[in-house]
């Protein structure tokens, strides 16, 4: 692993750096707590840190303290490296947010079993982070289509609506809705059927800008919260993401199939609430279905 030492005295980062990298560790060498200081605050900065305790400009348990003040879910793992031997001092450095320390001078066996223990730390604590994300990921997103799923992209609407209350702004939501959907699970199967969903999902995802949102609500049914800046009209956007998915060829394992929208449009207002809007847009996209289908309704 990548680990920093600091130290002002070159023999001792001499000696640090060799028996690091002995044990197979990348070294990063900083000559004093600034220069650490500096180092630690780049992004992809090393994981494991050996402070010396007495530096000139900024001493150790001053790093440390500034470390411990930054706000993330990433924080160094940092072995105090002293002369000191009281243990007010031990347990100065420790108080600052040591994690543990070492005196000088060290042995050499010792300080590759203390960065054992670190390095095995922040291995759990890079597992833990990762199973939390794996967990919220789960719990936000539509396991077939990876798509914000239905209390997300419903959470995300909410956010929308308060967001206009307080500083204005304009959007639209589109509900859309694959037609004749049953007839593809009834004559390719549902394998299929699914192949299609991930392959709207897909097309849908590439056809929006950055800032807007899409969602799947269940079964065929997908919602799209599109951000209305200053000249947007949402007909634009709407009826090209329309005749986008009706152009598009869909791979599956019954071939290529294309599929068509019917999507109702309802723009944010004033007073609306998430219900109203909904309702506006699905009664719109049941207008478009019962006009023929692929096409878009505006609700009045």
């Amino acid at each position: 692993m990548r680990i920093l030492i600091a130290d002002d005295d070159s023999t001792s980062r001499t000696v640090l750096a060799g028996v690091l990298k002995k044990a197979g560790h990348e070294v990063q060498a900083a000559v004093n707590g600034a220069e650490a200081w500096r180092v630690l605050r780049q992004p992809g900065a090393p994981a494991l840190v050996i402070l010396d305790w007495m530096m000139p400009g900024m001493d150790g348990p001053e790093v440390v303290r500034r470390i411990r003040a930054l706000e993330t879910d990433t924080p160094p793992y940092v072995l105090m490296l002293t002369s000191r031997g009281e243990k007010t001092d031990i347990i100065a450095g420790l108080d600052a947010g040591a994690n543990d320390y070492l005196a000088k001078p060290f042995d050499p066996g010792e300080l590759r079993a203390r960065v054992e223990v670190g390095r095995r730390l922040v291995e759990m604590q890079a597992a833990l982070i990762a199973s939390r994300e794996a967990l919220a990921q789960q719990a936000t997103h539509d396991p077939l289509t990876g798509l914000l799923n239905r209390r997300a992209i419903l959470d995300k609407l909410h956010q929308e609506l308060s967001r206009a209350s307080r500083i204005g702004g304009a959007w639209a939501v589109g509900m859309c809705d694959i037609d004749h959907f049953k007839q593809v699970n009834d004559t390719y199967g549902h394998l299929t059927g699914d192949e299609v969903l991930c392959g709207l999902a897909r097309i849908l995802s590439e056809s929006l800008r950055p800032y807007d949102s899409t969602g799947r609500m269940g079964g065929e049914e997908f919602l799209v919260i599109a951000a209305m800046q200053e000249q947007t009209d949402p007909e634009v956007i709407f009826d090209r993401l329309c005749l986008r998915v009706a152009e598009s060829k869909m791979t599956t394992r019954s071939g290529e199939l294309s599929v068509t929208l019917s999507i109702g449009v309802a723009r944010g207002a004033a007073g609306i609430t998430v219900d109203g809007i909904l309702e506006a847009a699905d009664a719109a996209m049941y207008q478009a279905k019962n006009e023929g289908r692929n096409r878009v309704v505006h609700a009045g």
